[in-house]
């Protein structure tokens, strides 16, 4: 996502990470009990995977993430207006990329003058499935949250 965030970033694209909680806490990153805890999560986390975009720290009961779907692994693209115009419930860099070059097409459309009406569309995408990366971030969090995954059968 960072390098999504760097190609579109001179054509008037922001990008950013809003940091609500881990989805599998474990010994190294627990549950969050306080707004402090949830800063140094967000900052270790944008320390270890690279995270280069700026990161906004949700409310620590997760206000914004409930009001935007709750998922694990959102993404949404909002147009400059605040209309969201994308949402996955599941984060794909090729379907966000897409999106984006799909919704960048329309305002060179619309400033070419011709005359565009919205429609909502409902598509299904595919990502690739990372298992062994999903169990290095699950490790990440300690081996509670391995365990926990497991045996929850998913």
């Amino acid at each position: 996502m960072n390098a999504i965030a760097e190609k579109y970033a001179g054509q008037g694209v922001g990008a950013i990470f809003l940091y609500t909680h881990e989805a599998h806490p474990g010994e190294y990153y627990p549950h969050l009990t306080s707004f402090e805890q949830k800063l140094a999560h967000a900052r270790e986390l944008r320390d270890k995977l690279g995270v280069t975009r700026p990161i906004l720290l949700d409310a620590l009961d997760g206000a914004c993430h409930r009001a935007y779907g709750s998922m694990p692994n959102m993404s949404w693209i909002f147009a400059r207006s605040g209309a969201p115009v994308y949402k996955a419930d599941w984060t794909d860099a090729h379907s966000v990329a897409n999106a984006i070059e799909y919704f960048l097409d329309v305002v060179r459309r619309r400033r070419r003058r011709e005359h565009l009406v919205p429609f909502r569309v409902e598509r299904l995408d595919f990502r690739t499935s990372d298992r062994e990366g999903f169990y290095k971030g699950l490790a990440r969090n300690g081996p509670k949250a391995v365990r926990e995954f497991d045996e929850a059968g998913l």
